[in-house]
């Protein structure tokens, strides 16, 4: 049975970015996750880590239709 749900450093790993960006992006509510368990470990849905992907791609394509720039971290040029 394929993986449903991933660890917040699985998703950092995934994403390239610190455990604690990922935190701050589920408890923020920019990323869907919930926490299970008796130690309240936090997990991400497979499916809400895409659908958070998409929602990314979708802004780029907006900033860059938009004449906006970005450089490889995501920084507005000029």
């Amino acid at each position: 049975m394929p993986q449903r749900y991933l660890s917040l450093a699985d998703v950092a790993e995934i994403l390239g970015v610190s455990v604690g960006q990922v935190r701050t992006m589920v408890t923020t509510g920019e990323l869907e996750g919930f926490q299970m368990g008796g130690r309240k470990i936090w997990r991400v849905g497979v499916d809400d880590l895409e659908a958070y992907v998409q929602r990314a791609k979708a802004r780029t394509r907006e900033r860059i239709t938009s004449g906006a720039g970005f450089d490889d971290e995501g920084d507005a040029e000029g």
